[in-house]
């Protein structure tokens, strides 16, 4: 039998061996949404297959499995310390995720999405929904079946509900989605009845591509990120990865006409890459690298998009960065106009671009569409119309083509089914954050006023950031906040904030 110290350094070489096949992986898949040639997508959905069938093999084989058995005994005996005893608890869980998934099929899988993500690309441009619908219904079936390996007999969609955020399901989304719903819709028909808007022309018109990648820079600049450690690049669809704490990736999309865009896309992705950058440096090249979840994430992505960048507290700092990069262009705009033009909240067909208000609208409408593929009471080519059925019923929007509808998000091209309904949940988290970091005494307005938003990433560094995935998100959020997950305070913040804003 190896003794603990020769197990420990296996356990060492284990997840060195699956850092590489995450760092390949990742960098592939960055380059292939970002600089690869169209042609490039067939052989980049072999090579990941590859590196796919790789780590399949290195988690399933039993030498693996013996090593975290003998590990895991070792922990429940208290002889591990935390942070082994984390690294085992994580692996065995993965490894039991896929153990009884055949190789060929993650493979497949890989390929599938690989070369999905690249039909989607070209889908969207030409607004060919036909093109794309064969791969979201061998998506489905596909998730489906993995699910069904792993969790036989168990509902396929709670599956990947909670891969993405552990500890939901439907029923928990039901009844978040519920009390989300109590709070968001009144409140939009009294804004409707009210017959006023904020004016938009502050940040109406053309402003410079260039220019405007400039003023993204300042802007990861001031939520405090390192330069040194970021790749920023564009794409179709804005997205941020990582791969250890020295380097993340950021790809956004610039619009000429729409600066707004822009600002909060690169808020949002710095936020991501805010987490990422902040866990302990100990664990790159680990297996508790990485965001805890996809929920966790969404916290802090919509924390600094929104909690940061929409206050008012923010808006002088704001308003400043747009008058450097844009001379004579803001002069005569005040910090007030801007904080009401940049939280005009009106229904928009356009998820990325939707007001903070009618955003979780647009996550429900895909979060019932994707419980009806699911379910089998749909299929793709049912998909445009379901999607324009309920952008009428729950936004008042006629939907006038797919690529501003059903194929506008890249997340079913590239298997992330499931992963919609963090982003609701995200923001609710980010509001509980929130309170609890003013309670703990942290001056949040003071900071985004001063532009020094430093007391803010303290806290946040502290509480959420540093543990990378060594806490599971759940006790994580009620470790940080003092409490479990409550999402009161998310539909109060809600209500004040746009009750003030359109005086209900």
């Amino acid at each position: 039998m190896p003794t603990i110290a020769q197990d420990l350094k296996a356990l060492d070489a284990l997840q060195a061996h699956l850092f590489a096949h995450r760092h390949a992986t990742t960098s592939i898949m960055f380059a292939g949404e970002t600089t690869d040639p169209a042609e490039a997508a067939g052989p980049r959905a072999e090579a990941l297959a590859t590196l796919e069938e790789e780590v399949h093999d290195l988690m399933c084989s039993g030498e693996t499995g013996d090593l975290l058995a003998r590990l895991g005994a070792e922990a429940a005996e208290g002889e591990l310390n935390e942070v082994c005893a984390a690294q085992v608890r994580v692996l065995v869980r993965e490894r039991e995720e896929r153990v009884c998934v055949p190789a060929a099929t993650q493979a497949d899988f890989a390929r599938l999405c690989c070369e999905a993500q690249s039909v989607w690309t070209r889908a969207k441009r030409e607004n060919d929904w036909a093109s794309f619908s064969p791969y979201l219904d061998r998506m489905v079936a596909t998730m489906r079946e993995i699910a069904e390996l792993r969790r036989p007999g168990q509902d396929a969609y709670d599956t990947l509900l909670d891969d993405f955020e552990r500890g939901t399901s439907r029923a928990f989304y039901d009844a978040f989605f519920s009390q989300v719903k109590e709070c968001v819709v009144p409140l939009v028909s009294a804004m409707r009845e009210k017959g006023w808007q904020p004016s938009r022309a502050c940040i109406e018109g053309a402003f410079d591509h260039d220019t405007q990648m400039a003023l993204a820079r300042d802007l990861l600049d001031i939520e405090g990120l390192r330069a040194s450690a970021l790749t920023l690049a564009e794409t179709e669809h804005p997205f941020t990865d990582s791969v250890c704490s020295a380097h993340a990736y950021i790809a956004t999309h610039v619009y000429e006409n729409d600066v707004i865009s822009n600002v909060y896309s690169m808020l949002h992705e710095g936020g991501h890459a805010m987490y990422e950058q902040n866990i302990d440096p100990t664990y790159d090249r680990t297996i508790l690298n990485g965001g805890v979840s996809s929920g966790v994430h969404e916290s802090q992505s919509r924390f600094f998009e929104n909690y940061v960048g929409r206050s008012e507290a923010f808006a002088p700092v704001l308003l400043g960065a747009l008058r450097r990069r844009f001379p004579g262009r803001f002069d005569g705009v005040s910090a007030r106009e801007l904080y009401l033009a940049v939280n005009r909240a009106e229904p928009g067909l356009v998820r990325t671009e939707a007001d903070e208000l009618t955003y979780p609208l647009h996550i429900i409408i895909r979060y019932e569409i994707e419980q009806m593929l699911f379910d089998g009471t749909a299929t793709a080519q049912d998909v445009p119309a379901l999607w324009n059925e309920r952008y009428a019923s729950y936004l008042g929007l006629e939907v006038p083509s797919d690529m501003l509808g059903c194929l506008q998000d890249v997340h079913w091209s590239c298997g992330d089914l499931g992963y919609f309904p963090t982003y609701a949940l995200g923001g609710a988290y980010g509001a509980q954050l929130l309170d609890a970091m003013r309670a703990d005494g942290v001056d949040f307005d003071g900071a985004c006023e001063s532009g020094d938003l430093a007391p803010i990433r303290t806290w946040l560094r502290e509480r959420v950031w540093r543990h990378g995935r060594a806490i599971d998100p759940m006790p994580l959020i009620e470790s940080a906040c003092g409490a479990p997950f409550d999402a009161s305070h998310y539909t109060r913040y809600l209500t004040e904030k746009f009750s003030g804003i359109y005086d209900l």
